[in-house]
């Protein structure tokens, strides 16, 4: 069963033109992910390996029907970009990969979540999510999960 992430999600990859975000991005392609948009800002109109990037998460998510962002922003623009995914109508999960997010700046976001808009927010500082077999949203190695009855939960980026 999956939980957060199938067959059926519709990813979104912030700053999908940086070199990890582009990267994983594809790792999760490959994987069976459907990644159809990227935002980095400044950079709309481009595409990586014909994915189509766009400016802002509102614009990737109106063309392109995006319900699941991944975060690769670099720590000091990662609240906001979570803020902007967030903010996007139709978004149903953000997971944030960055890692050195400061902690107040990091509850201020979760706190804003938890009240006003109720989307989940996995890490940061993760390395994802994964339902085997289905979709990758994140650094997992899919090369060593496999669909079954288990599920593992990671508390930090280590694996």
């Amino acid at each position: 069963m999956a939980i957060y992430v199938d067959e059926t999600t519709r990813l979104l990859v912030q700053n999908l033109t940086g070199r990890e975000g582009s990267f994983h991005a594809m790792r999760n392609r490959a994987y069976g992910t459907n990644v159809v948009a990227g935002v980095s800002p400044g950079r709309g109109g481009q595409e990586v390996q014909g994915v189509p990037v766009f400016d802002t998460v509102s614009d990737a998510v109106e063309v392109t029907g995006a319900d699941t962002t991944l975060c690769f922003v670099p720590a000091a623009f990662a609240p906001d970009a979570i803020l902007e995914a967030a903010a996007a109508p139709g978004m149903r999960l953000i997971v944030c990969i960055t890692e050195g997010i400061p902690a107040q700046d990091e509850a201020r976001v979760l706190n804003y979540l938890r009240q006003t808009t109720r989307v989940p927010l996995i890490g940061p500082n993760c390395p994802g999510v994964i339902s085997p077999g289905k979709a990758n949203v994140g650094i997992m190695p899919h090369e060593i999960c496999l669909p079954g009855r288990v599920g593992v939960v990671s508390r930090s980026g280590t694996l």
